[in-house]
Order: structure tokens, then C-alpha cells, then sequence
């Protein structure tokens, strides 16, 4: 029978199947050898087909798995040549950003919106935290709202918190699958928490002595909304190593430089030292964000971005 996965443990995986029953699954051995290169096989959002092992204990044997719709992928932490899947089968991905407690930084949020856009991922900004900020980083913020928005990125101002800006991240969310991702401590669960009362996600505080989240979220879990949709909470990432993108490839993932790509003299620019560089030249007309141009070169050089 069909199913699809709701939770992933690593070992375990939680399939609820077309009637609506949850069982808890493994992989069969021969699953692992169909070429998959990822350390894990199966993700959360993913469909699959599975076989009753014990109908008493609801469990049951993965023994499919369906072509995907789409995926969010990103470099192992211990494994640099293995992939993770974050999910599959995504309709939106929700990007949680705070600018402090703790920081997230430009590179991290850019090599993100990359990936959204090489797999194909409509991706929201959400800067959540907004009433821990004073006058002066208000406009900070603000300025970097305009900076998003100008290319194309929608942007929500979030107090998780407070419950400011709850409703119009609720509306976005309404009938679709929506991953939420980001570092941790940034109030991803607290948010989840708001959008679907009762769930009582566990949150927690930011540590002192390095200012970065506690992981809360451990493994991605799949909830159903209520009113229509689901959110998919993936545990908080530390770093976001790019997969399968070619180096030549990258600039197209900036839709700010896709637009004037064939203005440059070289069909080959790198937009790095070239001359007669359209990238470079709207760089220096203001055109293009500097802090999105260093996040390209970074990208580019391939640069470990961690935080």
C-alpha cells in the first residue's frame, strides 16, 4: 500500500497510509543498493509503498520509493561527499532569520535561497525575533527586507514570541506543504507552535557562552495544519554545504544576475576579475547588492559557511 513518510529517526520511519493509519517502518535491505547517494534514503514528504510486517504493532517494511516532485539537499556535516535530504515534495520552503541570538549570516541565507532555486523551491524569508530590535537595527533590518524583496524573495517581519505577523505566515501556509528551516535557536519550533495550537514543540533558550540555538527539533517531523496544509520542521542547520551545483551554473541561481547574464563580453565570465563584466558593472552601479555579490564569490570559491 501507499503511504507517505511523516517522520524520519534515522532507522524508523513514520508512514501514514491512504486510510489515514500510521505505521512505523523500515528499510528492507536491497532499498539501499537502487543508487541513492544520500545518507538518507528516505525523507520526510517522501511517497512511498509498504508491506505489513505486524499488523498488531502497526509495523510494516518500506519497499518503494516514489520519484519526487522535488527535494531540499545539502552536504553531510561529518560526510562532505554524502548528501542529506532535508525533504521532498515541497510546495514552499520557509527560511527563518534572525539578526541576532542568534546571527544569521548573508552567506548562510544566500547559499539557501541558491539551493531553492536550483531545485526548483519557492522560498519566503520569515525575520523572525523582530521585537528584540532597537531603532537603529529596525532600519538595519528594513533595509535588508528591500534588499530581498527587490529580487524577488518575500519577506514576513515575525515575532514568534510576541504572536506579531502570526496570521499572515498562517495564510501562507494555507493548503500547501511548507518546509521551515534554519539555523538553530531561530524559533522555528516556537513558530510551529503558533501556527498549530496544542502541538507543544520543544523549545529552548540560546546558549550564553557561544550565542548559537540549542538543537530542539532532532528529526524532521511532518504536521497537519489545522484548516489545511502541513509544515515540515527540520532540525536546526549549523551549515549548508552546496550539492551538485557546477561552478559555471551558480549565477544563474541569483535571479538579480540571471536577467543580464548575456551582457557580459565572455560567454565563459566567471564575474569574478573578468573584464566587461555586466555582473561586476551592476555591482558597481548599485544595482546589485554587494552583500549578494560576496555571497556569490564566496559561493563560488566554494567557501565552508558554517554560521
Amino acid at each position: 500500500m501507499r503511504g507517505i513518510v511523516t517522520k524520519s529517526t534515522g532507522s524508523w520511519y513514520t508512514v501514514v497510509d491512504e486510510n489515514d493509519q500510521q505505521w512505523e517502518c523500515r528499510i528492507i535491505g536491497k532499498f539501499r543498493m537502487q543508487g541513492i547517494k544520500s545518507t538518507n534514503p528516505v525523507a520526510v514528504g517522501d511517497y512511498v509503498e509498504i508491506e505489513t510486517e505486524d499488523e498488531e504493532k502497526k509495523q510494516a517494511l518500506l519497499v518503494k520509493l516514489y520519484d519526487r516532485k522535488n527535494y531540499i539537499v545539502r552536504k553531510s556535516i561529518n560526510l562532505s561527499k554524502q548528501t542529506q535530504v532535508i525533504a521532498a515534495n515541497i510546495d514552499q520552503a520557509f527560511l527563518v532569520v534572525t539578526f541576532a541570538k542568534p546571527r544569521t549570516s548573508f552567506g548562510f541565507i544566500d547559499r539557501f535561497l541558491v539551493t531553492s532555486e536550483a531545485y526548483h523551491i519557492p522560498t519566503i524569508l520569515v525575520f523572525n525575533k523582530i521585537d528584540i530590535y532597537d531603532e537603529e537595527d529596525l532600519s538595519f533590518v528594513n533595509e535588508i527586507k528591500d534588499m530581498y524583496q527587490n529580487i524577488g524573495y518575500p519577506v514576513l517581519f515575525i515575532s514568534a514570541l510576541k504572536g506579531d505577523g502570526i496570521e499572515e505566515l498562517k495564510n501562507q501556509c494555507k493548503n500547501k506543504t511548507s518546509l521551515f528551516s534554519g539555523h538553530s535557536g531561530v524559533g522555528k519550533s516556537t513558530l510551529v507552535n503558533q501556527l498549530i495550537p496544542g502541538i507543544d514543540l520543544k523549545t529552548s533558550e540560546i546558549s550564553d557562552a557561544s550565542s548559537k540555538g540549542v538543537h530542539t527539533t532532532t528529526f524532521a517531523e511532518r504536521y497537519e495544519i489545522p484548516g489545511g496544509g502541513f509544515i515540515i520542521d527540520s532540525p536546526g542547520i549549523r551549515e549548508l554545504g552546496l550539492v551538485e551545483l557546477k561552478k559555471e551554473e551558480i549565477s544563474h541561481y541569483f535571479p538579480e544576475m540571471r536577467s543580464i547574464l548575456n551582457e557580459c563580453k565572455f560567454n565563459n565570465c566567471t564575474h569574478t576579475n573578468e573584464p566587461l563584466c555586466a555582473i561586476k558593472k551592476a555591482v558597481d552601479d548599485s544595482k546589485i547588492s554587494l552583500i549578494r555579490y560576496d555571497s556569490y564569490l564566496s559561493i563560488f570559491a566554494d567557501e565552508d559557511n558554517r554560521h
